[in-house]
């Protein structure tokens, strides 16, 4: 297996782990408001476009998602100082406690499915885990670099 199948196939299980976590805990709320509550609390407040590009979907489906965010008071809109015409998000504390409880609820959801590792193999993902992160950057970082 050739290294790009290798990071291929980490990226499929990931997808599929998370899709696998979403439906066995029933959770109704679209991934794209927990991908956009992630982008906030990862990069910071953005302005609607930013935010719709780093969560890969449009700029008018955004700014329906950030309206329903809003109402939920998972996110604030703020005016951009730098132009009157923009909006800058932001994630709540209500929304960063909202998405704690989400990953929670997907890390419970997949804990039985590791249950048997064994240490070694418990090794290994922890390694992993450890590489993956350090190559994990917003879409805006790797971009710039």
């Amino acid at each position: 297996m050739t290294r790009a199948e290798d990071i291929e196939r980490i990226v499929v299980a990931a997808h599929a782990l998370t899709r696998i976590a979403a439906l066995s805990t029933k959770n109704e709320a679209p991934v794209a408001q927990w991908r956009a509550l992630t982008v906030l609390q990862h990069d910071g407040p953005q302005r609607i476009g930013e935010l719709a590009r780093a969560s890969r979907t449009t700029q008018p489906g955004m700014t329906r998602l950030v309206g329903q965010l809003a109402e939920q008071g998972l996110v604030a809109r703020g005016d951009d100082p730098d132009d009157f015409r923009a909006t800058i998000v932001t994630l709540t504390e209500s929304g960063g406690l909202a998405l704690a409880a989400w990953r929670e609820e997907l890390l419970r959801a997949l804990e039985p499915m590791f249950e048997n590792l064994s240490d070694p193999e418990w090794a290994a993902l922890e390694h992993a885990s450890r590489i993956l992160t350090s190559r994990a950057t917003s879409p805006a970082d790797a971009v710039k670099s």
